[in-house]
């Protein structure tokens, strides 16, 4: 495994228990090293997508991309500080290249999905909700989107299924 490559491990493991600080403070350092490495800018800007430090975020996302234009990471980071800004059109061409350089991911297709549903888009929130479902079927924020999407085009007895689904899943 590559020197970053263990870095970045280390990293997501402290953002899990939400050591968002001491996250950071490796990131600086390996930095001193790596400073031409565009993962480790994206770490940075989702760290401080964690702490709601919009304004930095964006220029670790807008260094990363002149690194390389090609991150997937970098365009989903990119998406969501677009839709913090209320441009959900402008967001949706980021997740979509995301979604073409991170094939089949659940998580990338759940937020595509929601995108869509902020343009007025439901009927294709709903297919790529089914899609991301059928990825991860046992993810249950899919799920609840999926059941929001449902209600919203009118097919109340699928809505119904997928939250007595969730719900059975809660009394376990």
């Amino acid at each position: 495994m590559d020197k970053i490559k263990s870095i970045i491990i280390e990293i997501e493991k402290l953002k899990a228990f939400w050591k968002y600080k001491e996250a950071e403070k490796i990131v600086e350092n390996a930095l001193i090293n790596y400073n031409d490495d565009y993962r480790l800018f994206e770490e940075i800007a989702d760290i401080n997508l964690y702490v709601w430090n919009l304004p930095k975020a964006m220029k670790a996302i807008e260094y990363s991309l002149e690194l390389n234009n090609e991150s997937a990471t970098w365009n989903y980071l990119k998406w969501f500080l677009l839709l913090s800004n209320d441009k959900p059109s402008e967001a949706i061409e980021y997740l979509e290249k995301s979604n073409k350089l991170m094939w089949n991911n659940s998580e990338v297709l759940r937020n595509l999905g929601w995108a869509y549903t902020l343009i007025w888009k439901t009927e294709r929130w709903i297919s790529i909700l089914k899609r991301a479902l059928i990825l991860a079927p046992q993810d249950d924020l899919i799920k609840e989107d999926l059941a929001m999407a449902l209600i919203g085009s009118w097919e109340l007895e699928k809505w119904n299924i997928l939250l007595k689904d969730i719900k059975n899943k809660a009394r376990v």
